[in-house]
């Protein structure tokens, strides 16, 4: 056979045609498999928090269901059914309920905590402003399940209600240092907008842990405001008050003398600094910083009146004596501090403690601008506090208050004096 003999090919064949794609031989809905996923991880998730929920309810019971063990405490009585949104669907609980000690879980406590976020956020979309058809959205991410318009009604006022309850309920204890500072938001009235203010409080009980006290709508910081705060306060039960911490507000240094007479008072030391600074050439504000933190940084108070004396010189010669004056008349009222133990003091010497939250409620009511009217504004500041409340902001000892109840007793007019 001759090598140009040409092989004949079949016509249409892969040969002689260019390839052609096949298309989509196999077709997968998307959908549905994004939908058993979720029924998986649904099943999985309800499977695994009632395992852990059983669990807990042997060990609260001291052995297993049906276990004959002598060191047995409780035994079981049955469950009850709850249910719990998660972002794959609605899961059900099977609570286990024990015959004499209650059944207390953590994942209800961290459902319980989700639930106040949501609750917040639902607050803070509806006093923004959103339509309800994004809250409806919004709410979809949040629980996995779609929230009527009228139901996110009756949850804004549900939730107005448990926050008005929380806000004005009993304060059981005795805190030794409670913090005082308000806020300043917008409001909307009669088209124009104007300021509101806002107050609250927080103290340390007698287990050194941190709890918001109080948290009121004042028409301004003035001495009335500060006195309705106050007297909100005491009428809840506030006492065992040794020291008020806070900013040398209009009016509350009068107030506080007049319901709480036994407490001292320490102005905060930064803000007391940023008045001085007010008096002072922007050129020498860093050095003059320097002089007024190395008077707080004395280790008593009869060292920090001697350095006080040497800055107050020192401001002289530099020119500034309006500075040196403030600084020579009410640097005292910084000092109070000092009369308290001194594991206490870096927490005792300024306001931040109550400032750092300050800064995240702002950071929460900037979107919102101007508030539609004063109670809006405190029920969105409340829901922000009780949320900071109750997570580990509250379940973590802040101080140790064996200090306190070692320190010799001391009157309000010894720790200003002394």
């Amino acid at each position: 056979m001759s090598d140009n003999t040409v092989t004949p090919t079949v016509a249409g064949s892969a040969a002689t045609s260019p390839t052609k794609p096949l298309g989509e031989v196999i077709q997968i809905d998307q959908a549905l498999v994004q939908k058993h996923l979720g029924e998986v991880v649904r099943t999985t998730v309800q499977d695994t928090l009632n395992a852990l929920l059983d669990a807990e309810a042997d060990r609260l019971c001291g052995a297993k269901r049906y276990e004959h063990n002598p060191d047995r405490v409780d035994t079981r009585a049955g469950h009850y059914e709850r249910q719990l949104h998660i972002k794959a669907g609605e899961v059900t609980l099977q609570v286990p309920k024990l015959r004499s000690l209650p059944f207390e879980t953590a994942i209800i406590e961290r459902y319980r905590r989700r639930e106040t976020s949501v609750e917040e956020a639902l607050l803070e979309m509806y006093y923004a402003g959103v339509s309800m058809r994004r809250v409806e959205d919004i709410t979809e991410a949040l629980w996995g399940t779609r929230v009527s318009p009228s139901t996110v009604s009756e949850l804004n006022q549900k939730v107005a209600g448990q926050i008005e309850a929380w806000r004005n309920q009993p304060i059981a204890g005795q805190h030794a240092y409670v913090f005082l500072d308000g806020i300043w938001l917008k409001r909307s009235w009669g088209g124009e907008v104007r300021n509101v203010s806002v107050l609250v409080a927080i103290g340390v009980n007698q287990d050194g842990y941190r709890e918001v006290l109080g948290v009121t709508e004042g028409t301004k910081e003035d001495k009335a405001s500060w006195q309705n705060f106050l007297r909100h306060l005491k009428d809840r039960g506030l006492q065992g008050v040794k020291l008020f911490i806070g900013d040398k507000c209009l009016g509350l240094v009068e107030s506080l003398g007049e319901f709480y007479p036994e407490a001292a008072y320490q102005r905060c030391a930064v803000h007391f600094y940023r008045n001085v600074w007010s008096l002072v050439p922007s050129t020498k504000v860093r050095p003059v910083a320097a002089m007024l933190k190395a008077i707080h940084a004395s280790e008593d108070r009869a060292a920090a009146r001697a350095k006080v004396l040497q800055v107050v010189a020192k401001l002289h010669e530099m020119k500034l004596s309006a500075a040196a004056t403030l600084v020579q008349d009410h640097i005292e009222e910084t000092f109070s501090y000092y009369a308290f133990p001194s594991e206490h003091q870096r927490s005792l010497r300024t306001n931040n403690p109550l400032e750092r939250i300050m800064r995240e409620i702002r950071r929460r009511t900037r979107v919102v601008g101007a508030f539609p009217d004063g109670n809006s504004a405190l029920l969105l500041v409340s829901a922000r506090l009780r949320h900071i409340a109750g997570k580990t902001w509250g379940a973590k000892r802040y101080m140790d208050m064996s200090r306190l109840r070692d320190l010799p007793t001391t009157t309000a007019d010894e720790s200003q004096t002394a």
